[in-house]
């Protein structure tokens, strides 16, 4: 399982010309690896729920390693 900040490196690579800005805060976050208090779980369930324009073979990919850091 590859560390949360390198998946959301690779989102933003792959994403990178459009964003969507409900997003982009919490990828941020992913990247730095810098939660907060929202915990690392929330961050990813936050960027998850905004991320809906984020499609195709490589997103779908991307999301389903941030759902295996979820479970656990």
């Amino acid at each position: 399982m590859r560390p949360v900040p390198t998946i959301a490196r690779e989102i933003l690579h792959v994403w990178s010309d459009k964003v969507y800005f409900g997003a982009l805060p919490y990828l941020l976050a992913m990247i730095a690896d810098d939660c907060g208090y929202d915990g690392k779980e929330s961050v990813i369930l936050y960027f998850l729920s905004n991320a809906t324009t984020f499609r195709g073979a490589t997103a779908r990919r991307l999301k389903a390693e941030l759902r295996e850091h979820l479970a656990k």
